[in-house]
């Protein structure tokens, strides 16, 4: 079975959320980042081997969520605005980096 569709959809992702998003993880490693793609493009092939498309798109739902709970739980909790990652000095403690002086 070809898994183009699977890969191209998590890799279209992530290019719009590197565009978009992607300052928000300058200080991470070149490869870290990735091998994160790498990990998830084979998880969701892997998935959709085993579960066909339709485990792929629950993967996707779950990704999403996941998304949602950072966003929209988690990081407000720590005092961190959801979209602009502000203050950046709590966003930088809460990844472990050190902030620019």
């Amino acid at each position: 079975m070809d898994y183009w569709f699977e890969i191209a959809i998590i890799n279209t992702i992530f290019a719009i959320g590197n565009i978009y998003f992607g300052h928000f993880e300058e200080h991470t490693p070149k490869l870290r980042r990735l091998a994160k793609i790498l990990l998830v493009s084979s998880l969701a092939v892997g998935v959709s081997a085993l579960a066909g498309r339709t485990g792929f798109y629950v993967l996707l739902g779950f990704f999403a969520a996941s998304f949602a709970i950072v966003h929209g739980w988690y990081l407000p909790k720590k005092g961190i605005h959801p979209i602009t990652g502000e203050p950046k000095e709590r966003y930088y403690q809460l990844r472990g980096w050190k902030f620019p002086q």
